[in-house]
């Protein structure tokens, strides 16, 4: 029985790693051994930071309306406005205030109005 080699298999598992590479500084993109370290760490940062990409987005929807929120009134800070929207019962999430503070100000400024006249003063 004649043997089987294993080429054909190999190379195109290392032709798939080398593709990933492709881009990379140096020896990380041609040659296998180290583009197959350089494409483990990538992956691992991708998987991370799926994970700190949501905290990123929300951290600058909130920067975005707490500076709406003390443009709209001097007096009102970020966590005085929300607790005024849970106050008044209004529930919009805070990707969709930052979009309104940023496009329709507007509406904003209405919404800012309910949320402090919920306000116990």
């Amino acid at each position: 029985m004649s043997r089987v080699k294993s080429g054909v298999v190999t190379h195109a598992a290392h032709r798939k790693v080398i593709k990933k590479a492709k881009g990379y500084y140096g020896a990380r993109s041609t040659n296998f051994r180290t583009a197959t370290q350089a494409v483990d760490k990538a992956q691992q940062y991708a998987t991370r930071d799926r994970k700190v990409r949501k905290r990123n987005f929300r951290a600058l929807w909130i920067q975005r309306i707490n500076a709406a929120v003390r443009a709209y009134d001097a007096s009102l800070t970020y966590s005085r406005f929300i607790n005024g929207l849970a106050l008044a019962g209004i529930e919009v999430d805070r990707k969709v205030l930052a979009d309104l503070a940023v496009h329709e100000p507007e509406a904003f400024n209405a919404i800012a109005e309910k949320a402090r006249a919920a306000i116990p003063a």
